[in-house]
């Protein structure tokens, strides 16, 4: 069988890879902590399990509209007012299988073959791979320690070219765990928007992002910049990774374009998640994710502590998601030597930084908190046994 350019050119998704070879072990009956995943560890909400089972009771579950029932495009759009400081209609609101059929969407309606595409380096491979189907050429820009790992304003003034047609932007983003600042992320899409290229600005966890210094909650670009496509999803926030359910704020001009595609790719989202994902909307679900919000902070100072301890330095302190960058250049070890061998001596899965672009590839390595505290305290101290380790081994060789 020949397969398409497009299928050889994909690399495979490491994260993904550390976790099968992860389950392998495993099946052979050792422990593995698990920190390659970011798949938070709380499960779905309550009330959103309890409304699936009370709907599962053979009743008719039919197509919904392509961009999602009425009830939910409000339910969101209320969020996204009340919690996100976004006011915006809920026409504007498209209902996705996931975050990712919502970028898979917005790259089918912007992107014509050869068009020239920003992304920063590092961030979520998804995301290039979703522009590149569409025969974008994905230019990669060096991020660093210095812009948090985002790409700025600056960035894009610097990168733009005549074939540059728009950007994708995770703030905050996967690997590292980082937020642009809410002005430059405006400044951000205003460059963008003064050489007439459309953005899509990731947002999946910016309802974990911590506060701003001066108390002010995390805020979506949505309403400072309407035409932006903004995305996000119910698998962080909500914990709802399995459900496959997340949405995307388009410009007015963009709504009738999103339906026609949806409807050809998709058909609709899924109906089930779609009636018990209102549940999740409730005051005493947001509290619920909020006190999981501040959970996942708790971790994070774990395991920055931890990493601390034993001697892993992380260049820049994330404020969102649930994953650190991690600098294991100090060992000696690359960073795909540093998790084969982490993974095959120690049982711990990471994800070494050549998942997520090409600058520092070797030098970063993601380790993912969204696990519990007795796995992170576990892997830390087996990640401490290994360097231990590593160091005396060198110093044997080096005799």
């Amino acid at each position: 069988m020949k397969f398409s350019r497009r299928a050889d050119a994909v690399t495979p998704f490491y994260a993904m890879e550390y976790g099968r070879r992860a389950a392998e072990i495993e099946a052979r009956g050792a422990h593995v902590v698990k920190l390659n995943i970011g798949e938070p560890d709380f499960g779905a909400p309550p009330a959103f399990l309890s409304e699936i089972r009370r709907i599962a009771d053979g009743r008719p579950m039919p197509y919904t509209g392509a961009t999602g029932t009425g009830e939910l495009r409000a339910a969101i759009a209320e969020f996204s007012r009340d919690r996100l400081s976004a006011p915006i209609a809920p026409e504007r609101v498209v209902v996705t299988t996931g975050a990712s059929a919502a970028l898979l969407l917005s790259c089918a309606a912007l992107i014509d073959p050869g068009d020239e595409v920003l992304v920063a380096d590092p961030s979520y491979p998804c995301n290039r791979r979703f522009a590149e189907s569409f025969g974008a050429n994905v230019r990669l820009v060096p991020t660093g320690p210095a812009t948090r790992f985002q790409l700025d304003a600056a960035a894009v003034e610097a990168s733009w070219t005549d074939r540059t047609r728009g950007v994708i932007t995770a703030s905050p983003a996967n690997p590292t765990g980082t937020s642009l600042p809410y002005d430059d992320l405006l400044a951000l899409t205003g460059a963008v928007a003064d050489r007439g290229g459309w953005r899509i600005v990731d947002e999946i966890y910016l309802g974990l992002a911590d506060d701003a210094p001066d108390g002010t909650a995390p805020r979506s670009i949505a309403a400072a910049d309407p035409g932006a496509i903004v995305v996000n999803s119910f698998s962080k926030y909500f914990g709802m990774t399995g459900w496959r359910l997340g949405w995307m704020v388009v410009p007015e001009e963009m709504i009738p374009v999103a339906e026609k595609l949806a409807q050809n790719y998709f058909i609709c989202p899924p109906t089930p998640a779609q009636v018990a994902a209102l549940a999740c909307f409730t005051p005493e679900t947001i509290a619920l994710a909020e006190e999981r919000r501040a959970i996942l902070r708790g971790r994070r100072q774990l395991v920055l502590d931890g990493l601390a301890e034993i001697g892993l330095p992380v260049p820049v302190t994330p404020d969102g998601a649930f994953y650190v960058y991690v600098d294991v250049s100090g060992t000696g070890l690359s960073a795909s030597e540093f998790c084969d061998q982490a993974l095959d001596r120690e049982r711990v899965a990471l994800t070494p930084g050549k998942d997520f672009g090409e600058i520092g590839a070797e030098q970063y390595v993601r380790l993912s908190y969204a696990t519990s505290e007795d796995d992170l305290n576990e892997g830390l101290s087996r990640l401490g046994e290994f360097l231990v380790g590593s160091s005396a081994e060198a110093r044997t060789a080096r005799r």
